[in-house]
């Protein structure tokens, strides 16, 4: 296998690229984002584990430093769960204007090298250095130079992927993390994909892993012996992503101008879910995860506002239940969007069954600078 070498700098490399008419992509992905701006903001919490997120009993982690990561806190995790696996773990609320000014900083940084920019979240973008602003050439260079940049101006660290294109530009930047630097060139795509455990593609998740492991497949040189009708029977609208992944390919360009349409997230259970006093409480874990990805998906100092809320429920046996509103008026505020929440599982009780998923969603998504006027409304409509 031909391995990807971190921080090379090759410009005859980039001068290939062109030749082929292909992309030159950057991923940069902050390292521990939230909680490195609280440590870097409070010298007191370096070097100490830190999570972000409410402490107690319906608390949740929104993000762990690698200090806090040693230990298996994760974010996404029920605080009590991260207390217990780490006693000395720091929790400290959140604080989303700190991030977003710190996120625009880095904004402004990307902009200066290429106006292709497509913001994933605060903390993770793609960048198409193919014809950059400054006449470097080098996406290798580009990306080292981002990386210096984002520690002089913000004191904080960044990793970066460089490839050919999107895949494989993401899978590049987590290779070397934190602070770290991965390049795949033209050529070593494949061979850098064959190598990977098949968990490290985007998109699956373990329920996925699971069934692949099921089949024999358990990584990408697995993944790529099988063919795309047999992807397809097994994985359907799925299987064509993974037969181009296995292979190192997307065609898929950076989207400056990229509309996100929802913003959501589901917890699996380790065990089926059946009193009222759980659902309640698992619903408010799931409404704290989902806001603070709500938050996290504003950029340029706008907030994310939607209309429709769903939640999803899917019983133990596979069934799935989707309960759905769309209010008259923006929602901008986690209290509302946690009453709703909660209005919308209180309708669908008493369930039929016990359930192995909860999920919410954001849709019918909005950006503005400032919220819009509007009347204190309890009228829905119900999807």
């Amino acid at each position: 296998m031909t391995k990807a070498r971190p921080q090379a700098s090759d410009e005859a490399s980039d001068e290939e690229t062109d030749a082929q008419g292909l992309r030159k992509i950057i991923h940069v992905d902050m390292d521990a984002f939230f909680a490195s701006v609280e440590q870097r903001d409070h010298p007191e919490l370096r070097g100490k584990p830190v999570a972000v997120g409410g402490s107690g009993g319906r608390g949740v982690v929104a993000a762990a430093s690698y200090e806090a990561r040693a230990f298996g806190v994760r974010s996404a995790m029920p605080s009590i769960t991260a207390q217990r696996l780490c006693p000395d773990l720091v929790f400290v609320k959140h604080r989303f204007e700190a991030y977003k000014e710190a996120s625009r900083q880095i904004r402004r940084i990307f902009e200066h090298h290429t106006p292709l920019v497509e913001p994933l979240s605060l903390d993770e973008a793609y960048l198409d250095v193919t014809e950059d602003r400054l006449g470097i050439g080098s996406a290798t260079r580009i990306a080292q130079l981002i990386r210096q940049e984002i520690r002089a101006k913000t004191q904080l660290t960044a990793s970066a992927g460089v490839s050919y294109n999107k895949f494989l530009a993401k899978l590049a930047s987590d290779q070397n993390k934190p602070d770290g630097l991965c390049v795949i060139r033209p050529g070593e795509g494949a061979a850098f994909v064959a190598g990977l455990p098949i968990r490290r593609f985007h998109g699956i998740g373990p329920k996925a892993e699971a069934k692949m492991k099921r089949l024999g497949i358990e990584t990408g040189a697995d993944l790529a012996e099988k063919d795309i009708a047999f992807l397809r029977a097994h994985f359907r609208s799925m299987g064509d992503y993974l037969y181009r992944a296995a292979r190192g390919i997307d065609l898929r360009p950076v989207r400056a101008h990229r509309i996100r349409k929802s913003v959501g997230g589901e917890r699996t259970f380790s065990e089926d879910i059946a009193s009222e006093e759980r659902l309640r409480e698992t619903l408010e874990n799931t409404v704290n995860i989902v806001w603070d990805r709500v938050e996290k998906a504003g950029d340029e100092g706008q907030r994310v506002r939607g209309r429709t809320i769903t939640l999803k429920l899917k019983f133990n046996d596979f069934r799935i239940m989707t309960r759905a509103r769309t209010a008259p008026h923006w929602i901008e505020r986690k209290d509302e969007f946690a009453r709703l929440a909660r209005e919308l599982l209180t309708e669908a009780l008493p369930l039929p069954r016990p359930i192995r998923l909860m999920g919410l969603t954001l849709s019918s998504l909005d950006r503005d600078e400032e919220p819009e006027p509007r009347e204190d409304s309890a009228q829905l409509s119900l999807l």
